[in-house]
């Protein structure tokens, strides 16, 4: 048996170059929950093999997490489930420990005599100051592995992108080099020699800080074999009819993937692969992917360029200037962060599309930019409408605390990734949407039908 060495440029190496400990390669899980197509859990098992060394897996559970509710957890750790069972397979070992996760691996290090750390990429802020304080922790390298990117985020370019037409040429000169999916893991040949303590479920529940009033979601079923199933419905059922469907919020016409990609249940270059070999027309291919991997990854660009990726000071100049100009317009209707959370507004469109994601964990593409464009308009200041879009995003959506709502939120209220539009009252030269304007692409009675707001909370 032999394990090849991963692509070098998916491979980032921070703190120490090198070590002398004798003790295993720890893989700490993060952002890509899986066992199989994971080119993080591929790197741990290379050097574990090349350095005759076993390897773990850890996974460190924050009791709190950005604002992360019980319907987000119910569904992380289920997802967990799943790993424990795969990893069993292969013979390797599976921790999950509660804690502050620097302070907690770096007590791992010390107490296995760890001899490198493996973990996942994130753009994300906390992600990377963690890493920073378990840098200065430990003695031992750090190897962060971009493994939810088909083009790893650092290479696929060097800036934060203007929008979807300056990173789509980069990403697609790249993916013939990078589009390749990680080899099947091995078996565990080097064993490791500590006791393993079963992992205790119901006691990492009651471990949480969370709040527990939100349901979990029954759309959509955690982990990696039924994130493959999902893959497969859409690809059999749906994605034929795809380029039709999708931007239509009454139907049931996108993938229902995103879940599943947020919490690294399944590769985005697996769920590509599947697509592109499918016998599904090319115009829905070709809408599909340009989600999947070129506007998804524009998510993953925005957040690791830009600090300021979740208030204002991230906004393009243009768009700073001209919120500045309009700070002072008048509105016809101003909520509170409580009003919008009960869906107490005078909008039954918007009230609908609330409505759905505090059901469903959900809401469509097309109705979370009307969403978010609305809570623009009906507050006072645009930091105070980012603050309620994100928190409202962050505590309702399953697949909340991502790159891409952040991005998605970021377009809506500050024109990034957009560019100036006509000036009118509140939006200055940010996009105006309206619910005429909805009325125009699908039938919006139907869609508060569906999601009727006297259904809130119950």
């Amino acid at each position: 048996m032999s394990i090849a060495p991963i692509h070098p440029q998916r491979v980032r190496q921070l703190g120490q170059k090198t070590t002398k400990k004798n003790g295993p390669i720890i893989y700490w899980m993060s952002r890509d929950q899986r066992v199989h197509d994971n080119w993080a859990l591929t790197h741990a098992q290379y050097l574990a093999y090349t350095q005759r060394k076993p390897m773990v897996v850890l996974f460190v559970l924050s009791p709190s997490f950005l604002g992360a509710s019980s319907r987000s957890y119910d569904f992380m750790l289920q997802g967990l489930r799943q790993v424990e069972k795969d990893l069993a397979h292969l013979q390797i070992p599976f921790f999950i420990l509660v804690g502050n996760p620097p302070q907690t691996i770096a007590k791992s290090v010390k107490e296995w005599n760890a001899s490198v750390v493996v973990t996942d990429f994130s753009p994300l802020r906390i992600k990377r100051q963690w890493e920073s304080e378990l840098i200065s922790k430990i003695n031992v390298p750090l190897h962060v592995v971009d493994a939810h990117n088909v083009v790893p985020c650092w290479y696929a370019s060097d800036k934060r992108e203007y929008g979807a037409y300056t990173i789509r040429p980069k990403i697609h000169r790249l993916l013939k080099e990078f589009e390749g999916i990680p080899p099947t893991p091995h078996k565990q040949l080097n064993t490791w020699q500590m006791s393993v303590l079963k992992i205790d479920w119901e006691g990492l529940n009651k471990s949480l800080s969370i709040d527990s009033s939100i349901s979990a979601v029954t759309w959509v079923a955690p982990g990696s074999v039924n994130a493959g199933k999902k893959l497969s419905h859409f690809i059999n059922l749906k994605l034929e009819t795809y380029a039709q469907t999708r931007n239509d919020p009454t139907m049931d016409g996108q993938s229902d993937l995103s879940p599943y990609l947020h919490f690294g249940h399944i590769y985005a270059s697996r769920v590509m692969q599947e697509v592109v070999a499918s016998s599904a027309n090319i115009e829905s291919k070709k809408a599909f992917l340009e989600e999947l991997v070129v506007r998804r990854e524009l998510s993953d660009n925005f957040c690791w360029y830009t600090p300021h990726y979740d208030d204002p000071l991230g906004f393009p100049a243009w768009a700073k200037v001209s919120h500045e100009k309009h700070s002072h317009d008048s509105r016809s209707y101003v909520y509170t962060l409580e009003q919008c959370e009960q869906a107490q507004t005078h909008d039954p469109l918007w009230n609908a599309a609330h409505n759905q994601m505090v059901r469903t964990g959900k809401m469509h593409g097309y109705m979370r930019m009307y969403w978010a464009k609305k809570i623009l308009e009906w507050t006072p200041a645009v930091d105070e409408a980012m603050r309620i879009a994100i928190y409202l995003n962050d505590r309702f959506e399953l697949d909340g605390r991502d790159p891409n709502g952040y991005a998605g939120i970021a377009w809506c209220l500050g024109g990034v990734h957009d560019r100036p539009w006509f000036t009118r009252p509140i939006f200055g030269k940010i996009r105006f949407m309206s619910a005429s304007g909805a009325q125009k692409k699908f039938d919006v009675d139907v869609y508060i039908k569906q999601h009727s707001p006297s259904r809130l909370f119950s």
